[in-house]
C-alpha cells in the first residue's frame, strides 16, 4: 500500500510538488484554504500582482518533473531578453540580459496556477481538497501525521504518513513545526510598498512587435527613479502588467488624487500616456498596497521524515532577482533527487536536506533584496554601465571560465546559488581592478582614449 502524504497549499509550489510525489507512487492529497481559482464564483484567488519571469532554475525543475507537462504548462511564455530603462524625458535603452542571446520568460501567475491544477486534476492518485484550511497538526514519531482543517465552518481531520508544507510565507505548517523543534526563524519586512497598474493593449496590431503590444514585449521594462521606480512584463494579449515599488512614508504621502498625478506625471510621464493618467491615479488611490518580506528558518524539517517545507514557507524573498518561483521549484527539484539518492527513505533525504539547501537559500534572499538598489538606481549609474559592459565582454570572450553573476544566477541551475556568490566576489576584485585601469587611463588620454573605450564597449550591452 503506497505512503499517503498531505500537501499544504495549491499555489505553484504545491502543485508540483504534489505532481512529483505522485509520481513517485505517494497517495497525495492537495489542499488549499481557496476555493478554486478556475472557477469564476471564487473571488479570493490569493493571487499578487507581480508578474513571473520563469528562468532557468524553475524551467529545468519543471521539465524534470515531467517534460510533457512542462511544455504544456509554459506554452504561453514570453521571452524578455533584456531591460528596457526608460528615464524621464521618455528615452529607452536595452541592456541585455544574457551573454549570448539567453533570456528571462513573463508569464501570468494566475494562467501558470491554473495550467499547475489542470494537471493534477489528470493524476489519478492527487486528490484535492478545496476550501481547507489548516488548523492544527498533531506530529506522532510512531504513527501518522493527524491534520485539522476548517471546512465550510466545521472541522475535518486526516492522517498522514508524511506533511510537505507549501502555503507560503505565513505557513501553518511552519508554525505547527515550531512546536515540535527548535527551529531558528526570521521574518523582516523591508521599507518597501508595491501597488499593482495596468496597461491595455493596443488598439491596432503593431507590425514591430508582432501583436498588440504598445511596448516591447520581449522586454522588462524599468523606470528606475532612485528610491522607487515602477516595472513593466508583457502578457500574451498584449496587456502588461505594470508594478510600483517605493517607500511607506512616500505612498502614503500621496493622500490626494492631485499629490497623485503631480507625483506620475513629474516621474512617469511615458508610462502615464500607455497607463492613462485616470486609470494610473484610480489604480494608485484605490488598488491594495502591498507589503514585501523574507522568511528565514532552519531546519526546514522534522526528523523521522514527518514533516517537511519548501518555497515561501522556507524562504519568502523580495521579487527583485525574480527567483522567487523558480527557487521554489528548484526546491522540488533537490528533494526529489535527494529522495531518490536515498531510495525513499525521507528521514535521510531531509535531513540533507536542511543541511545542503540552507547555505543556497540564505544566499538568493540576500541577492534578492540586493537587486533592488540595482534595479532602481544603479542601472542608471555611468560606472555601472561600464562594469556590466566589462563583465559582458569577458563572459564572452572566456565563456565558461567568466560568468556575470545573473547569467549565473537565472541561467544556469548548475551553478548553486551560494556557489554564484563566491564566484562573483574573485570577478568583482578583478573588475574592479580593471575598472580603475580605464579611469586613470581616460584621465591621461582624454578624448581620444574616451572615444577608443566607448567604440571598443559600445557592442557590448
Amino acid at each position: 500500500m503506497p505512503e499517503s502524504v498531505g500537501v499544504i497549499g495549491a499555489g505553484l509550489v504545491g502543485c508540483l510538488t504534489a505532481i512529483a510525489l505522485a509520481k513517485r507512487n505517494f497517495d497525495v492529497t492537495l489542499f488549499d484554504y481557496r476555493q478554486d481559482p478556475r472557477l469564476t464564483t471564487t473571488s479570493d484567488k490569493n493571487l499578487r500582482s507581480i508578474n513571473l519571469a520563469i528562468s532557468a532554475r524553475g524551467i529545468e525543475s519543471l521539465q524534470y518533473v515531467d517534460k510533457e507537462i512542462s511544455e504544456r504548462v509554459l506554452k504561453d511564455i514570453i521571452p524578455m531578453h533584456g531591460r528596457m530603462i526608460h528615464d524621464r524625458a521618455g528615452n529607452q535603452e536595452s541592456q541585455n540580459y544574457g551573454l549570448f542571446g539567453e533570456c528571462i520568460n513573463s508569464i501570468d501567475r494566475g494562467v501558470l496556477n491554473n495550467s499547475l491544477l489542470d494537471e493534477v486534476d489528470k493524476i489519478s492518485n492527487i486528490h484535492t481538497k478545496f476550501g481547507h484550511k489548516l488548523s492544527q497538526v498533531k506530529f506522532n514519531l510512531q504513527s501518522k501525521q493527524s491534520c485539522t482543517f476548517m471546512a465550510d465552518s466545521s472541522k475535518a481531520s486526516y492522517d498522514f504518513d508524511f506533511i510537505v508544507g507549501c502555503d507560503g510565507a505565513y505557513s501553518t505548517t511552519r508554525s505547527q513545526m515550531q512546536r515540535d523543534i527548535r527551529m531558528d526563524y526570521s521574518q523582516e519586512y523591508i521599507d518597501c510598498c508595491y501597488i499593482e497598474l495596468y496597461i491595455a493593449p493596443a488598439k491596432v496590431h503593431n507590425t514591430e512587435f508582432n501583436g498588440p503590444f504598445a511596448i516591447s514585449p520581449n522586454h522588462l521594462h524599468i523606470w528606475p527613479r532612485h528610491n522607487y521606480m515602477l516595472i513593466a512584463l508583457a502578457n500574451g494579449d498584449g496587456s502588461f502588467t505594470s508594478t510600483f515599488f517605493g517607500p511607506w512614508s512616500l505612498v502614503e504621502s500621496l493622500d490626494t488624487r492631485a499629490k497623485i498625478q503631480e507625483f506620475l506625471m513629474s516621474n512617469f510621464p511615458d508610462a502615464l500616456e500607455l497607463i492613462g493618467t485616470k486609470q494610473a491615479v484610480d489604480a494608485f488611490e484605490k488598488n491594495p498596497r502591498g507589503a514585501l518580506m523574507c522568511v528565514e528558518c532552519k531546519p526546514y524539517h522534522l526528523d523521522n521524515g514527518r514533516a517537511i517545507i519548501l518555497g515561501d514557507a522556507a524562504h519568502s524573498m523580495v521579487p527583485f532577482y525574480g527567483q522567487g518561483m523558480n527557487c521554489g521549484f528548484e526546491d522540488v527539484r533537490v528533494l526529489m533527487q535527494l529522495l531518490d539518492k536515498h531510495e525513499g527513505d525521507r528521514t535521510a533525504a531531509f535531513a540533507e536536506y536542511s543541511q545542503k539547501r540552507h547555505t543556497d537559500l540564505v544566499s538568493i534572499i540576500e541577492l534578492a533584496k540586493n537587486n533592488y538598489k540595482e534595479m532602481s538606481h544603479s542601472v542608471t549609474s555611468n560606472l555601472y554601465l561600464m562594469r556590466k559592459k566589462l563583465d559582458t565582454m569577458l563572459g564572452r570572450l572566456f565563456r565558461d571560465k567568466w560568468l556575470p553573476l545573473y547569467t549565473m544566477v537565472s541561467f544556469r541551475a548548475d551553478i548553486p546559488y551560494h556557489m554564484a556568490i563566491v564566484i562573483e566576489q574573485k570577478q568583482k576584485k578583478i573588475l574592479s581592478y580593471l575598472q580603475a585601469i580605464i579611469i586613470a587611463a581616460m584621465a591621461v588620454g582624454g578624448l581620444g582614449m574616451y572615444k577608443v573605450l566607448r567604440r571598443t564597449l559600445k557592442n557590448y550591452k
